[in-house]
């Protein structure tokens, strides 16, 4: 069963979604885990982040408003369509 959230996307049961705002950060909404290069986790510490975009925050990889002071500019959705790759997880089993 899915269910619309307040980013205005579709997540099932137990999912998150990303939400990408114009001239500002990435919010997450859901169940997620942030983890570094490494695999350890971030404490996130609520339902709901806003991820930096602008690389310019005092507390990556949090946003901490800097956008709007240095003048970040991206926009709000997808710059083109990015070329996929099938996804071994849907591939049928090769024949024995």
């Amino acid at each position: 069963m899915s269910e619309q959230n307040g980013g205005g996307g579709t997540t099932g049961p137990g999912g998150a979604v990303v939400s990408v705002y114009e001239d500002g950060p990435l919010i997450v909404r859901g169940d997620f885990v942030i983890a570094d290069q490494d695999g350890q986790p971030i404490p996130a510490g609520r339902r709901t982040v806003a991820l930096c975009r602008c690389g310019r925050s005092a507390i990556k990889p949090f946003c901490d408003g800097s956008h709007s002071r240095t003048g970040f500019r991206a926009p709000g959705g997808a710059q083109g369509r990015r070329a996929t790759a099938p996804d071994p997880a849907e591939e049928p089993p090769a024949a024995s």
